[in-house]
């Protein structure tokens, strides 16, 4: 058996690196992340995978100004609860200074940190305003 590497494991998580959801073909709800079983709909539901377009609506917001030690170097920063377009609700950071309810924001990739002592970067989606 092949021993996979860091990077390879974090690449081969879809939601990681596309912003990818599933859709209810039978009630027509998306989810992120993805299910495999529509909690509407349970087994009658026709489940598939949706690739999300990123771009959605602040719902609320908070600002962190006393972070946990391994985000010191990064505060103040903004966490979200972002409505995206296709429905589902996301908790991500914001990368811009200023930020109201209501703002419509993009997801864009980032870097997110360090894993292990390995020194691997990782990255991700946060959200920049659309203004």
């Amino acid at each position: 058996m092949t021993e996979m590497g860091a990077p390879r494991f974090w690449r081969n998580i879809q939601q990681r690196y596309r912003l990818t959801g599933t859709r209810c073909d039978t009630c027509d709800t998306t989810y992120f992340p993805p299910r495999q079983l529509c909690p509407e709909c349970r087994r009658e539901g026709d489940v598939e995978e949706q690739e999300l377009n990123g771009t959605g609506t602040v719902v609320t917001y908070t600002t962190v100004h006393e972070p946990s030690p391994e985000y010191e170097g990064d505060s103040p920063y903004s966490l979200a609860i972002v409505e995206l377009d296709e429905g589902p609700r996301v908790t991500a950071q914001i990368v811009d200074d200023e930020i109201q309810v209501g703002d419509e924001v993009e997801a864009c990739f980032r870097r997110m940190g360090e894993g292990g002592g390995d020194g691997v970067i990782y990255y991700g989606f946060k959200f920049r305003s659309l203004d």
